[in-house]
């Protein structure tokens, strides 16, 4: 039997989430910051505004769909919808429509998987807790 079967749930996201931050790491500095700002605020924004309406707002800043390019908003969108194995393209239409006991079992995981998100920005990508997006939020450089 592989190791996996005999990992917690936060182990497996630990491991999930370490390799998407080396793969971050490997981007520009400021791409490494937006990503890591992004681990940081989230699970604040989730608490406050919602779930469904968090993810709302992380897709309306991405510039994915007038680019065609990934940015770190769609980026950490499809990182989390890996993490908590969700079968989905679109984690933000699939939290809108998911019914009450899923939504709330979702939103669990992924503020459990937002911690180690957040420690590996700050241990892995060097991002501050109280960093703050630039000015551009996305935009090429």
């Amino acid at each position: 039997m592989s190791n996996s079967v005999f990992q917690t749930r936060d182990q497996k996201f630990a491991s999930v989430i370490y390799q998407q931050i080396q793969e971050i790491k490997q981007q520009p500095v400021a791409n490494q910051k937006r990503y890591g700002v992004i681990a940081h605020q989230l699970p604040i924004l989730i608490r406050t505004a919602g779930l469904a309406q968090t993810l709302v707002f992380i897709s309306s800043r991405s510039k994915k769909k007038e680019t065609g390019k990934e940015d770190e908003f769609s980026l950490f969108l499809s990182h989390l919808t890996k993490t908590i194995n969700l079968d989905t393209p679109d984690i933000v239409q699939y939290t809108i429509q998911v019914d009450l006991s899923s939504y709330m079992y979702i939103t669990q995981q992924l503020l459990d998987a937002l911690l180690w998100y957040k420690r590996f920005a700050q241990s892995i990508l060097g991002v501050d807790p109280t960093d703050q997006l630039d000015e551009k939020q996305g935009d090429e450089e």
